[in-house]
């Protein structure tokens, strides 16, 4: 493994640039965040200003910014994009997340490539190209297994950047045009319209229906707590959290619960294997206990990490169910106004509870009053605001979907990080000075010139001078070493100490920033290395000439134009996935003997998509047709020659 994949990276998502700082204070190493355009979250942007204000907390620490400028783009778009770009350098952003490649036909600045999951990177030689074009960063497919990365990572040297928090796409990366085709809602231009979250009926190919009114598409959410020590020993050194749509609290939880984790891996390493290095600086204490099934999820898995494996599908709701809580035991008979539970922890007040009626449907309340040991010993009455529905039953299982005390608790500050910073009081020439180094070697001094008395009170005057040479709750430092190399002790004033010790800790501050480098883009091969595949189809995902002119440089002979292109299409696979319906529905040919990968349906309304089965690849193809509504919409688009200007900068 190359040294560098020793240093590891906790990478946490940014709605905002205060979602991002709070990240930072929870124990980030960098944090993605979308741009005021071209990031592929269209409902998650910010200006340059405020992700200059974002990059300028984090690198306080060490820490790094990436903005995600990763949709496919039209020629119209690559002129304002490049613009952006070099604004986003001169905001102090580290690194820019890229989809597409007729970026790197222009004129950027020096700054670091981060190949985004829209590249769809699942093999050694994608990876291996990319890197050698000029990649320092790729994110792997969610799909891959420890193995598969394992392969990647004995190809390349570049850092390998894993997802290992949030909601999946049950497509490959990249792969998925089902929203475009339906809605001209592209996903790969960040705005897609997740089909893959609505009920569907499954049937077989005689039109018989195996299962109804269920999301056969949707995936519980990726978890790989505990399988990061093997994804830092097959090679990956960035440990990805999704969530650029998430609230505050799911950033401060989620970041809080892997920082931990990954603290014990670099706290205890191996017996037998390298001794990982943290990607930032300073210490997170946190003001309270992180807690990953408390926030937003629909159950989890660690996907195919470890193999296809059942278990990977949210069927029932794509929602939020919560944690198991308790059952109902009694209900009120007269104005159905409260009930009782035999809860597993406490309920309080506000907390929102849940369950599954009759149809299978998720419902739920918010507590309006809940009174703990009403009924006995772990049974609490729980009073509603309106008259209970008549679905909820003894004997109904309930689950928490809204702690209201674990919420407010991140509702208010929840973290510290402090840099540690070790201080050397000592004579001068003209009196004495301070030294203060922090843990990464930055080195001030600071001098505090005159004539002071010895002070009549030695041990009193060596205590005062530590105590006020210490004060550091208001900064970014926490004290370490005090070493006192004054004798004799003087009588110094408290408030010249504690001048000193501000101007010590300001040129500490400034210092930090300054050694805080921004590695330059790699560089790319030459000549050119060629592409792993000379032809390409609409799923390269090229949309413009620039992208065009790039893949013809590595080679490729036969280019198609992107989904987005809107050029006539029918019957062509929309979404390429692993997730396999024959499989979750155990008819898999595999493991079933004499069962076919006959075609199948499935059916939302008056949408009919065609499932096809790739079993050489385990993989599902969902097939369909560009409508010709979308295509005339993407018409007008086009000739309206619509552009996106960024903001100001922040330079």
């Amino acid at each position: 493994m190359p040294p560098s994949r020793h240093t590891l990276e906790l990478l946490a998502p940014a709605r905002t640039a205060d979602f991002g700082i709070e990240a930072v204070n929870h124990g980030a190493d960098a944090v993605y965040i979308g741009g005021p355009a071209f990031g592929a979250r269209s409902a998650a942007d910010n200006s340059v200003d405020d992700i200059a204000r974002l990059a300028a907390h984090a690198h306080r620490y060490h820490a790094k910014v990436f903005v995600a400028t990763n949709t496919i783009l039209f020629d119209h778009e690559l002129e304002p994009a490049r613009t952006l770009i070099w604004q986003l350098y001169d905001a102090g952003v580290d690194a820019l997340i890229v989809q597409d490649m007729g970026l790197l036909e222009l004129d950027l600045p020096p700054i670091q490539l981060h190949a985004s999951t829209q590249t769809d990177i699942r093999d050694a030689s994608k990876a291996r190209f990319l890197q050698d074009v000029g990649f320092s960063q790729i994110v792997l497919a969610r799909e891959l297994s420890l193995k598969q990365v394992r392969q990647i990572a004995d190809a390349t040297t570049c850092q390998l950047e894993y997802f290992v928090h949030g909601a999946l796409c049950v497509a490959f990366s990249g792969q998925c045009y089902i929203s475009h085709a339906h809605t001209g809602r592209s996903a790969n231009r960040g705005e897609c319209s997740q089909a893959c979250r609505l009920p569907y009926e499954l049937r077989d190919k005689d039109g018989h229906t195996i299962a109804s009114n269920q999301h056969m598409l949707s995936m519980k959410d990726n978890n790989q707590s505990a399988n990061l020590r093997a994804l830092a020993a097959a090679g990956v050194s960035s440990f990805k959290i999704e969530g650029r749509y998430k609230d505050l609290a799911y950033v401060k939880n989620i970041t809080a619960h892997y920082r931990t984790l990954l603290d014990d891996i670099l706290e205890h390493p191996a017996a037998e294997g390298p001794v990982y290095r943290r990607a930032s600086s300073g210490r997170t204490t946190f003001l309270f206990t992180p807690q990953a099934d408390k926030t937003f999820n629909r159950g989890y898995t660690d996907y195919f990490a470890n193999a296809r494996q059942h278990g990977i599908e949210a069927f029932e709701s794509p929602k939020f169910v919560g944690e198991p809580i308790g059952r109902v035991t009694k209900i009120d008979s007269k104005g159905r106004r409260f009930f009782d539970v035999e809860r597993a922890a406490p309920i309080h007040n506000a907390d929102g509870l849940t369950w599954y009626d009759p149809k299978g449907e998720l419902t739920g309340l918010r507590v309006n009053r809940a009174e703990p040991d009403a009924g006995g010993e772990g049974i609490d009455r729980i009073f509603a605001s309106e008259p209970l529905p008549t679905e909820l039953v003894p004997g109904t299982s309930l689950f928490r979907n809204h702690d209201h005390e674990f919420e407010r608790a991140l509702e208010k500050k929840s973290a510290e990080r402090r840099i540690r910073v070790d201080a050397r009081f000592f004579a001068s020439g003209s009196g004495y000075a301070l030294t203060l180094s922090d843990e990464d070697g930055v080195t001030v001094t600071t001098t505090l010139d005159g004539a002071f008395e010895p002070a009549q009170q030695a041990e009193r005057a060596l205590a005062t001078i530590r105590e006020h040479l210490g004060k550091l709750g208001n900064t970014i430092f926490s004290a370490g070493d005090i070493v006192l190399d004054v004798a004799p002790a003087p009588f110094l004033p408290a408030a010249r100490l504690n001048a000193l010790r501000r101007e010590a800790v300001e040129r500490l501050e400034a210092a930090r920033l300054a050694a805080h480098a921004r590695p330059p883009r790699a560089a790319a091969v030459e000549p050119p290395v060629p592409y792993p595949q000379d032809a390409l189809s609409y799923l390269a995902n090229v949309l413009n000439d620039r992208a065009r002119a790039f893949y013809a440089r590595h080679g490729v002979q036969l280019i198609d134009a992107a989904f987005e292109a809107n050029t006539e299409r029918d019957d062509v696979s929309l979404m390429i996935t692993k997730h396999c319906l024959r499989y979750s529905f155990n008819l898999c040919p595999k493991e079933v003997k004499g069962i076919r990968p006959d075609p199948m349906q499935l059916v939302n309304g008056d949408e009919t998509l065609t499932l096809r089965f790739d079993c050489k690849r385990c993989e599902m193809h969902v097939v369909g047709a560009l409508k010709p509504h979308v295509a005339r919409m993407g018409d007008a688009v086009l000739a309206q020659k619509v552009s996106f200007f960024p903001k100001a900068s922040a330079a």
